[in-house]
């Protein structure tokens, strides 16, 4: 029989970055060149493996449109400025890759020749079949999507498996463990469950792309050393979303 607690084995996946973690607490710098030199570490190190690893890293270190647009600019424009924080976020973390004998590449869906290939599906698919890390920058290249919903797009693209989300908390919690102590946090969620409870999971948008795509969503805390490494690898840590629950 089969160990239920053995890593799951995984060809591709699509890990989503926020980018705020790219931001030392505290700092004024919006990158911190350590921090992404450990993510890139560990991306590697899942990458040695032969997984397949496509990125999608937020812009949020620099620029949130949303926020912008609340406070009075055009909604539009201020998305497209938040695209291209992506896009420095990108390079960031492939400069650090390539650092470290990483094959790597940042497709933009805003073109930008000078720095990152244009997104092109097939293109992409055949790097990460030639073992290089593909790094998704400026959104979709349409304002009023999320990061998240990047994520979810590219990821049913590129016919990934999984989408990795990392963020600040350590999974899915019935209620926000940041203001109810005794709130419970699932290992397992069916997306059914998830809409039933209200549960914040990503974006609707992003939350639906992947519920009719079948797409599992695996959220874990990128707090924690060698979490990301981790999840690439098939550990079980966060809490997983899919059809089952």
């Amino acid at each position: 029989m089969s160990d239920p607690t053995a890593p799951r084995k995984f060809r591709r996946v699509l890990l989503k970055l926020s980018g705020e973690a790219l931001r030392q607490p505290g700092s004024t710098d919006n990158i911190s060149p350590p921090i992404v030199e450990d993510m890139a570490a560990q991306i590697k190190a899942a990458h040695q493996t032969g997984l397949e690893i496509a990125v999608v890293v937020g812009g949020g270190n620099f620029w949130r449109g949303v926020t912008a647009s609340n406070k009075g600019m055009e909604r539009a424009t201020a998305d497209y400025m938040g695209m291209l924080a992506t896009v420095m976020n990108s390079l960031a973390l492939q400069s650090m890759l390539e650092a470290m004998d990483v094959p790597s590449r940042v497709q933009s869906a805003i073109k930008m020749d000078n720095v990152a290939e244009p997104f092109v599906r097939r293109k992409a698919m055949r790097h990460l079949e030639l073992g290089r890390v593909v790094i998704f920058a400026a959104g979709t290249g349409n304002p009023f999507f999320s990061t998240d919903t990047t994520a979810a797009l590219r990821a049913s693209e590129i016919n990934a498996e999984i989408v990795l989300k990392a963020t600040k908390v350590d999974g899915i919690y019935d209620s926000d463990p940041a203001k109810n102590p005794n709130a419970v946090k699932f290992d397992r969620v069916s997306f059914h469950e998830c809409l039933t409870r209200q549960l914040k999971v990503m974006d609707s948008t992003a939350f639906s792309l992947c519920m009719e795509n079948n797409m599992p969503i695996g959220v874990f805390s990128m707090n924690e050393p060698d979490n990301i490494r981790r999840a690439l690898v098939g550990e079980y840590i966060g809490t997983m979303v899919d059809a089952k629950g």
